[in-house]
C-alpha cells in the first residue's frame, strides 16, 4: 500500500455500529464490563481509548513499524524514551538539536545520574569517541533544529548496533512521508506530532514508534503509569490532519526550495541552510534517506545582529512570527530568543547557531507571496 492510501486508510475501519467512516470522538473516561476482567479491550481512557488506538495504528503504520504509542506532546513522549534509561547509563545527543529537548536532558534528567554528551553526528567518528560501555542510548535529530545538518541514519545504526545501543531518532522535520528511519535501522521514532503530522496548528501531541515489542511494552507501561495521553479529540484531529500529509508535505517541500535558493541569491543573506543544495555538506546523504527535502529552512543575514534579525522579523505580512512549525501557513522563528534560548550561547555558536539566525517553517500558501514578503522583509 502507498503511502497516500496509508494516510487515509491505515489502522483506520468504519465504526461498526453506525458505518460512520470518520473514527468517532470517544470522549469517555471508563468503559462499562460485563464481568471483572471480561471487557471489550477498553478499561480506562488512560490506559486505551479507541480514538487513540486508530491514530496510534495509523502513525505505526506510516512508518513502516510494527508499534505506536500517542503522548501528551513531544517532549512527553521524549521524557517517556528517556525514563527507559536507569542511572549511571549515557547517552550521546546531536549537538544541534530543538531547545527543548537540550533542556530536558540537561536540566531534569542530568541531576538523576544520567548522563548527555553532544556532538557534531555529522561525523560519524565523533559518535564513536563519545560512546562508552556505558552509552545506552544515541539520540539523533536530521534534518537538525535549526542547523538542517543531516545525519546518516544508516552508518549510525550500524554504529549502534556494533555498541549494543538503543539508537532514537526525532523524525518531526521529515515527517514519515519524506522519511521513514524505522527501515534505515532506528529503534524508536519520536515525532511531535503538533507540527507537520497535525498540520493544523490546533493540536499539542507526541508520538512513539517502534518494531520491538519488548520496548513497546516498556514504553506502553511507562505511558500508562505517568499518565502523559492524548485525548480523543486531539487523536481525532490528527487522524483528519494526517489524511492531506502527502499533499501538504509536497506543496512545503515545493516551496521550500524556491524560497531555499531565492533567499541563497538575496544579496543581505550570508548563508542558507537548507539540505536540498548540492553543495549542503551531507546533501548526498539526504538524497539518499528523504523523499524530498521539506519546508524547513534557516538562513543568516550578512548583518550578523540580535537587531538586524529583529528588524527583519517585524517586517513580516504573510510570515508570523511564532513558537512551532509544520503548520499550513508559513512561521518565521528567532532560535537564539526563542526554541533554543534554554541552550547556552556558548554552546549554540558551537553548531553555528548565531544571533541573527532566522528559522523559516515555509507554509502551503502561493510561494510568490511568500517571496514578496521575505523580499520587503529584508530589504
Amino acid at each position: 500500500m502507498k503511502f497516500g492510501t496509508k494516510a487515509l486508510h491505515a489502522g483506520i475501519k468504519p465504526d461498526p455500529s453506525t458505518g460512520a467512516i470518520m473514527t468517532p470522538i470517544f470522549q469517555t473516561s471508563t468503559y462499562v464490563q460485563d464481568s471483572p476482567g471480561n471487557h471489550k479491550g477498553y478499561e480506562y481512557a488512560r490506559s486505551q481509548n479507541p480514538t487513540r488506538t486508530a491514530l496510534e495504528s495509523n502513525l505505526a503504520a506510516l512508518e513502516n513499524a510494527k508499534f505506536g504509542r500517542c503522548f501528551a506532546s513531544g517532549m512527553s513522549a521524549t521524557d517517556t524514551i528517556i525514563k527507559l534509561l536507569n542511572p549511571g547509563d549515557e547517552v550521546v545527543c546531536t549537538n544541534d538539536l530543538y531547545g527543548g529537548t537540550y533542556r530536558l536532558f540537561t536540566k531534569l534528567y542530568a541531576k538523576y545520574g544520567l548522563k548527555f554528551t553532544f556532538v557534531n553526528m555529522q561525523d560519524l567518528n565523533e559518535v564513536r569517541e563519545a560512546m562508552t560501555d556505558r552509552t545506552k542510548l544515541v539520540w539523533v535529530e536530521t534534518p537538525t533544529n535549526p542547523m538542517m545538518s543531516i545525519v546518516d541514519l544508516v552508518g549510525l545504526s550500524k554504529l549502534t548496533k556494533d555498541f549494543g545501543t538503543l539508537m532514537a531518532v526525532d523524525n518531526t522535520f521529515a515527517t514519515p512521508y519524506l522519511q521513514t528511519p524505522i527501515d534505515l535501522g532506528a529503534d524508536l521514532v519520536m515525532h511531535s506530532v503538533t507540527k507537520y503530522i497535525a498540520g493544523h496548528s490546533d493540536v499539542v501531541m507526541g508520538a512513539i514508534v517502534t518494531n520491538s515489542e519488548e520496548l513497546d511494552e516498556k514504553i506502553g507501561f511507562l505511558q500508562n503509569s505517568s499518565g502523559a495521553v492524548p485525548g480523543p479529540n486531539d487523536c481525532f484531529l490528527v487522524l483528519r490532519g494526517i489524511k492531506t500529509l502527502h499533499v501538504r508535505m509536497d506543496r512545503h517541500s515545493e516551496n521550500g526550495q524556491r524560497i531555499a535558493h531565492f533567499l541563497r541569491s538575496h544579496p543581505l543573506v550570508n548563508r542558507v541552510y537548507w539540505p536540498g543544495f548540492d553543495d549542503h555538506p551531507n546533501h548526498d546523504i539526504a538524497k539518499r534517506q528523504m523523499k524530498k527535502f521539506g519546508g524547513m529552512i534557516s538562513f543568516m543575514l550578512k548583518d550578523d545582529s540580535l537587531e538586524a534579525a529583529f528588524e527583519v522579523l517585524k517586517k513580516f505580512k504573510v510570515f508570523s512570527l511564532a513558537e512551532s512549525l509544520g503548520g499550513v501557513e508559513s512561521l518565521a522563528g528567532h532560535p537564539a530568543s526563542m526554541t533554543h534560548a534554554s541552550i547556552p550561547k556558548e554552546e549554540r555558536l558551537k553548531s553555528g547557531l548565531t544571533d541573527s539566525l532566522i528559522r523559516l517553517s515555509v507554509g502551503i500558501e502561493d510561494v510568490d507571496d511568500l517571496i514578496e514578503d521575505l523580499e520587503q522583509a529584508i530589504g
